[in-house]
């Protein structure tokens, strides 16, 4: 009889689990990004120290519970040798953040081109997209209105999915919730496109 009620509570309290991958160059601020969330999202979570976070060499896994749902967040690193291995995540992915170093200008269109390759994957076909224009606190940086033409000019590739452009600092904090917020809302519209993850199965 226990073993039948235990069920039934893990039945009605189970969450539907997805997995959101978050990409980016090197040094963009992906980990980051992904501590000031589980800061910002996780009642009593302590986050690491940002000047204790170091490159990401593989992957680092973060878990939040939000809007009813979990989110399972797969934070790879951006380094050039290591990007040849995103898209063995891409088919059980049911989103993309991709962030964007603002500050570094040298360097954006490196992060376009990979951007473009990256959508370009018929595995990621219609998944949603959130693009971070991060390190908003710094001087000089560059804004949405700057950033969003930029990643927008291979609109095709980006096709009919929900896609978001928004300013974020990883640092401050600023501007995460709103877009995870935002995603949700869009990984639920998608499932009937990527239904997802059973937790008992995980």
């Amino acid at each position: 009889m226990y073993t039948l009620i235990y069920g039934f509570y893990k039945y009605m309290v189970q969450k539907d689990e997805y997995c959101v991958l978050i990409l980016g160059l090197d040094n963009a601020g992906k980990t980051t990004y992904l501590e000031a969330a589980k800061t910002k999202l996780t009642k009593n979570y302590k986050g690491i120290n940002p000047s204790k976070i170091t490159t990401t060499v593989g992957l680092n896994i973060g878990k939040i519970d939000v809007g009813g749902v979990q989110l399972n967040f797969w934070d790879l690193g951006g380094q050039s040798e290591l990007q040849s291995l995103w898209d063995k995540y891409y088919e059980e992915s049911h989103a993309i953040i991709y962030i964007v170093d603002s500050s570094d200008r040298d360097r954006i269109d490196e992060s376009k081109e990979i951007f473009d390759k990256m959508i370009a994957n018929e595995n990621l076909q219609g998944v949603p997209l959130l693009v971070l224009a991060n390190k908003q606190d710094l001087p000089d940086c560059m804004g949405v209105r700057e950033v969003k033409p930029i990643f927008n000019k291979n609109a095709h590739l980006i096709g009919k999915r929900d896609c978001m452009v928004m300013p974020v600092s990883a640092l401050t904090g600023e501007g995460v919730d709103e877009g995870i917020r935002w995603l949700v809302d869009c990984i639920k519209r998608n499932t009937f496109i990527r239904p997802p993850r059973n937790s008992e199965e995980t």
